[in-house]
């Protein structure tokens, strides 16, 4: 039964040179028309697999908050429309830039029910904002991070990034200290991808982005491990550290290889063993949804071996590990007897560690974490 919703806001004021995700400008797009043809997804998503309750919903990007007051209002009230939920239980989390949240559209939100907010903060150091094409500053953050406490938004995350160009370790240190100054629940610290089709790819390509070394860059991954656990949030993925019981339950829900509806042009949905991507180019979006409903442009059955892959390279990005215990009940096969091979393997190199119940990354296999992962899809295929 599906239990988490994804809801993608294409729109951007401004497009950041290291993003690759699905997103356009928003001034001159037909805004108001994507927001009717997500409504229709959402109709035909919910006749066509029903579920009872939600337990989390997500609106990402883009930029959700960069809509207008009117449409942000027409989006939520069609969420309550189309998917039930109890207000009292529910994580409903909406992404933020720093610079785009006015008091108004905040307590839009809040009496709206959502209850979690991140804001994409990336770095506070504003020559490092401006070199990554980020359009908030310092400033921006500090304000709307005590504006979002005064009107009672109680759980909040930033996304820090790392690893980018010229970046130093005492700059990203200086960056973990005021972010623990803000006194927040989550924070999600990332290092930088340079994904192609981005401003960044075509710098690196020419020469032009000088990076921190792949030393340097672990050396900041391991502050930060260091500093989250010195200041009371724990790593519970990855990239992602909590205050206790603040962890994203919408994000471990992928982590978990659970169901969700993914709602919007390029979102993705895993709903009855089967994962959807949605169309991306916006207009085509909205005119596919128009004639048939459903904005597919992949539909894939997975298979009980990719499952089980799944379930392995996501259930080891969380720090506890996969649960051989789980993975029994799903498949009615043990870890071992699947992937005894390659959990030999990644233990003899260090990487991977086995406790009773479960099996987990080692702090250096938290380093190598890809190299693992990818012993996994190469064992299933033997």
């Amino acid at each position: 039964m599906v239990k988490s919703a994804y809801f993608h806001i294409p729109f951007c004021a401004q497009i950041c040179y290291y993003c690759d995700f699905n997103k356009v400008f928003f001034h001159g797009q037909p805004v108001d028309e994507y927001l009717e043809a997500m409504e229709n997804e959402m109709k035909w998503t919910v006749e066509a697999f029903p579920t009872d309750r939600l337990d989390t919903l997500f609106v990402g990007g883009g930029t959700p908050t960069v809509l207008e007051m009117k449409q942000l209002d027409f989006f939520l009230q069609n969420i309550y429309k189309h998917f039930r939920f109890s207000i009292h239980e529910v994580e409903f989390t909406f992404e933020a830039n720093p610079n785009e949240l006015s008091k108004e559209k905040l307590q839009l939100l809040k009496e709206a029910g959502v209850n979690r907010l991140s804001f994409g903060v990336q770095t506070f150091d504003d020559s490092l904002l401006k070199a990554i094409g980020r359009t908030h500053r310092y400033e921006d953050v500090m304000k709307t991070i005590a504006l979002a406490k005064e009107i009672g938004f109680e759980n909040i995350s930033i996304d820090l990034m790392y690893g980018l160009p010229q970046q130093t370790l005492t700059q990203f240190q200086a960056d973990l200290e005021i972010a623990f100054s803000l006194d927040i629940q989550h924070i999600s610290a990332y290092s930088l991808i340079i994904e192609p089709k981005t401003i960044f790819y075509n710098l690196m390509r020419k020469g032009k982005l000088p990076l921190p070394t792949e030393e340097e860059e672990a050396q900041m991954y391991e502050e930060a491990m260091r500093q989250m656990e010195i200041h009371g949030y724990h790593q519970y993925e990855i990239s992602n550290y909590a205050r206790p019981s603040f962890e994203s339950r919408h994000n471990l829900t992928y982590w978990n290889n659970e169901e969700y509806y993914g709602i919007g042009a390029g979102a993705h949905s895993y709903v009855g063993g089967v994962r959807r991507a949605n169309i991306k180019p916006i207009n085509k979006y909205i005119e596919t949804v128009q004639e048939t409903g459903f904005p597919y442009l992949e539909v894939h059955h997975v298979t009980v071996s990719e499952q089980m892959e799944e379930e392995m390279f996501l259930g080891l990005r969380k720090t506890e590990g996969v649960s051989k215990q789980r993975f029994l009940e799903k498949f009615g096969m043990s870890v071992h007897d699947v992937f005894g091979r390659a959990i030999a393997a990644e233990k003899q190199k260090g990487l991977l560690e086995e406790t009773q119940t479960h099996i987990r990354l080692t702090h250096r296999g938290k380093l190598l974490g890809n190299e693992v992962f990818q012993a996994f899809i190469a064992e299933s295929k033997h």
